[in-house]
């Protein structure tokens, strides 16, 4: 018996310890939880977010708060499981946050690039919105290319078949709406007088070309600067654009609310998916937000995992995202989720 009841006692230490084991050793998975929040109409580490020179701008008695997603990247076996078991968190494949073949440094690398992206679209459509267009210009002509004898450094493109070019990448949209061989009737100005050039396109990488490198300007009386670290990807964008908005325009967006919200956007104000916006509600009712800016595309997770008490507003563009703030400052009826 007592060499039974020790053998008996060894099998349950032994299980005990592979069982600890087992707990403690890595897993490919990452746990996904809600990250910072961070007011784009606030400071950090004591200098404005968004920083303005040049022009007088307005302050805020609310708060625009971009919402972000915490990643944990090395997963044990105990964190997967209160990760599973937790309402406020996500356990996810490694893969889906850091591919086969690439390092986390690369990828923190390319959020940041994403990051920087963001902001620089949030620029071009928060002042698109305030009225200063975005201007196409020609930098460079091939000459034996389609454009060559036709278009010339510095011209301003305004149309292609009658279409208005509103930015570099709708020019290369209009382009490619007709196949290669295609004569297009290219509208510019030239030294302020317009003209009109006819342009046959030529398949190149298997696109059709018209032989031009263009430059995107947007042309405003004072200097912009966006400066936040420690956030990659691009769903800032859209909350980065209504901060701007706010700073120079006199009214408050917020309503003296605090109002959060994620979106990516592009030059043309369009407002695309994100991930995470199940962590990214936690993230934005722990900060006191009182109303949420889902896109549009993200409205059905979201309804799934809906917040108490934080109406969920749908936007699909910058103009639909002022006009709901206007709506929740009025007290009148937004488009929801």
């Amino acid at each position: 018996m007592r060499r039974r009841g020790v053998t008996v006692l060894l099998g349950a230490l032994l299980t005990t310890l592979l069982s600890i084991g087992v707990l403690a050793a890595p897993i490919p998975y990452v746990v996904l939880g809600p990250g910072p929040t961070v007011d784009t109409l606030g400071t950090e580490n004591g200098e404005e977010i968004i920083k303005i020179t040049g022009r007088e701008t307005s302050s805020s008695a609310g708060q625009l708060r971009l919402t972000t997603v915490g990643v944990q990247p090395s997963v044990k076996l105990r964190s997967a499981l209160a990760g599973w078991f937790s309402p406020d968190r996500a356990v996810v494949p490694r893969e889906l946050v850091y591919p086969p073949g690439q390092s986390r440094e690369q990828v923190e690398e390319r959020n940041a690039e994403e990051f920087t992206a963001s902001q620089t679209s949030a620029e071009t459509a928060a002042l698109r919105e305030l009225g200063f267009p975005v201007q196409v210009v020609v930098r460079t002509v091939a000459a034996d290319g389609p454009s060559g004898g036709a278009l010339q450094p510095g011209d301003l493109l305004t149309t292609i078949d009658g279409q208005p070019v509103t930015s570099a990448s709708g020019l290369t949209g209009l382009i490619r709406a007709r196949p290669a061989g295609a004569a297009l009737e290219v509208g510019y100005t030239r030294a302020g007088a317009p003209g009109v050039a006819t342009v046959t396109s030529r398949e190149s990488d298997g696109r059709p070309r018209i032989g031009i490198e263009v430059e995107q300007r947007q042309p405003h009386p004072f200097t912009l600067e966006i400066d936040l670290g420690d956030i990659g990807g691009p769903s800032a964008g859209l909350m980065f654009a209504l901060g701007i908005v706010d700073k120079l325009e006199p009214d408050d967006l917020t309503g003296g609310k605090i109002i959060a919200g994620t979106g990516t956007i592009d030059d043309e104000g369009n407002v695309g998916p994100i991930g995470g916006i199940a962590q990214k509600l936690v993230g934005a009712k722990q900060a006191g937000a009182v109303v949420f800016l889902v896109p549009e595309a993200n409205c059905a997770e979201a309804v799934r995992n809906a917040q108490p008490d934080l109406p969920l507003l749908r936007v699909g563009s910058l103009d639909e995202a002022l006009t709901s703030l206007a709506a929740v400052r009025t007290g009148g009826e937004a488009a929801r989720c």
